[in-house]
């Protein structure tokens, strides 16, 4: 019989023994010579080459643009693992043997001339699994993604039919459309020449650790699940809030704004993983099936009713963390009378037997105090009688923080007596911090989803209808703004919490914003 004292080490599940082995292949990075490869791509390769994770024999080979031969780009490549690696320093022998998988071929995206030195590149590397098994990154601007697929179908590197040999999948990079009409047209183009199966949309902030873990969160722990409903729930609020202000990216802002640029993706991500109804397995499109009907549940707002229930902000000049910042209008590439929001609060609803009548705060906004992600769940007070009856608002309703980033997290809270002769009763905490508990290592989302990928898993991707589903009900808000000027209410001075018509918007309903907190 085993030893109590030792079941709580023995209880170990592991759920990836059953994982497809990774197959020999060839990963084509399409826009090579980006800030995305060298800061991100390419370094989660690396880091999954030092874990013994890469599947062996592989390659990975850069097309693009610029001539440069394979040591030139090597090269680039090692300064920009020398500044953005994780594991400081690069360890110069296991560089060596990883480099010597690095291959780039040059060519224009639209050069079907180009496709075919790709395709004798393949060849060339002997083992057939690096000729057939293909993880195409479409690393593009939106606008080339349909012009790659179309080429790698036309030159035979891509076969959509059952009969091909290997696998060949797409990954293809936000944003995803602009809207539902675009998100439709690219979804269409796209499927011409792959099919649904072989396209892996990705959404970096599904790679994220404590993201991934929501599910595990919710579905392997009885005590909260039994509590995921109306009758226990008052309200929920979700912030992905941002230190920085556009930066260098003031002409990609002007054409997206916070709405599709982290709304759309991110935000509607993290609710549906955590209001989605119990999948039937862990398998990947079971997973997804419960997303879709998340979404498609969510109230859509009318365009009159948007100025009620959504709030746009944008900031002007002010400090963070005792820094000067300008205003967004002052940025560069940005017009001086922009309307463009860098701030959106929002109500959502969702009208499904689990979830009607819970509202649902969102929020997100650039040159905020602190940059954090987080979901704060804020249970039913308790009765008005007993100690609520005589404490009344100074009683505080327990609350669940799940903290995404930093500092990951769980954290409970719940009343307690003060020690002491007296009667008094505050909040305490009950926390679980992840460094604590399993060290200050946590791969890259990009490491994670790399590996996913080859390994065939969509699970962490994006479908079809999932991407359309989130445009439609974004599409709807922006409705309501159309030709909508920003007003007094929508500026906030950089370095505070957003606009002040935020605030009105949870005040109307009775609540209020439980901004995420600095570590300590």
């Amino acid at each position: 019989m085993s030893d109590p004292s030792t079941l709580d080490e023995l209880l170990v599940c592991r759920l990836d023994t059953g994982r497809r082995q990774l197959e020999p292949c060839t990963i084509v990075i399409f826009g090579a010579s980006g800030d995305l490869t060298a800061r991100k791509l390419v370094p989660a390769l690396y880091h999954l080459y030092l874990g013994r994770q890469m599947p062996m024999p592989f390659r990975i080979v850069g097309f693009a643009r610029r001539p440069k031969s394979d040591e030139e780009w090597r090269l680039e490549l090692k300064a920009g693992l020398d500044k953005f690696s994780r594991t400081k320093p690069v360890d110069a022998a296991i560089w060596g043997a990883f480099a010597e998988n690095l291959h780039y071929c040059q060519g224009e995206f639209h050069e079907l001339a180009a496709y075919a030195r790709l395709r004798q590149m393949l060849k060339g590397f002997g083992p057939p699994e690096l000729a057939h098994n293909l993880l195409c990154y479409l690393a593009t601007s939106p606008s080339q993604f349909g012009e790659v697929a179309e080429r790698l179908y036309a030159s035979a590197l891509v076969d959509r039919s059952e009969q091909r040999k290997g696998w060949q999948r797409l990954v293809i990079e936000k944003p995803f459309g602009s809207d539902l009409a675009t998100a439709r047209s690219l979804n269409a183009e796209l499927t011409r020449y792959a099919h649904e199966s072989q396209l892996f949309r990705i959404d970096h902030y599904l790679g994220k650790e404590t993201v991934q873990n929501l599910l595990m969160f919710r579905f392997s722990n009885a005590i909260f699940e039994r509590l995921w409903h109306r009758d226990a729930i008052e309200h929920v609020q979700i912030t992905v809030s941002e230190q920085h202000g556009v930066g260098g990216r003031g002409g990609y802002y002007e054409e997206a704004g916070a709405l599709r640029d982290m709304v759309q993706n991110h935000l509607l991500q993290v609710l549906a993983l955590m209001t989605m109804e119990p999948p039937v397995s862990l398998e990947a499109e079971s997973i997804r099936d419960e997303k879709v009907k998340l979404l498609r549940a969510l109230r859509i707002w009318q365009p009159e009713q948007v100025a009620m229930q959504v709030v746009r902000g944008q900031y002007t000049a002010g400090e963070v963390a005792g820094q000067s910042r300008p205003a967004y209008r002052t940025e560069p590439k940005v017009a001086p009378d922009s309307s463009v929001e860098t701030y959106v609060a929002l109500r959502v609803l969702i009208d499904n037997w689990r979830w009607s009548g819970v509202p649902f705060y969102l929020r997100t906004g650039k040159n905020l105090p602190l940059s954090a992600s987080e979901v704060r769940v804020q249970f039913r007070p308790t009765p008005h009688v007993l100690f609520a009856a005589q404490c009344g608002p100074k009683l505080d309703a327990n609350a669940l923080t799940l903290r995404l980033q930093p500092n990951e997290g769980i954290t409970l809270r719940f009343n307690g007596k003060v020690p002491g002769t007296s009667m008094q009763l505050r909040p305490v905490r009950m926390h679980f911090s992840y460094d604590a508990e399993f060290g200050a290592y946590t791969p890259e989302a990009y490491e994670r989803l790399l590996l996913e990928a080859m390994a065939g898993d969509a699970t962490l991707f994006i479908r079809r209808d999932e991407v359309e589903t989130a445009w439609g009900f974004v599409d709807a808000i922006r409705e309501g703004w159309r030709n909508q000027p920003l007003t007094a209410e929508s500026w906030y001075a950089a370095g505070s919490w957003g606009p002040e018509a935020a605030d009105a918007l949870l005040a109307r309903y009775g609540h209020a914003w439980r901004h995420p907190q600095a570590p300590q």
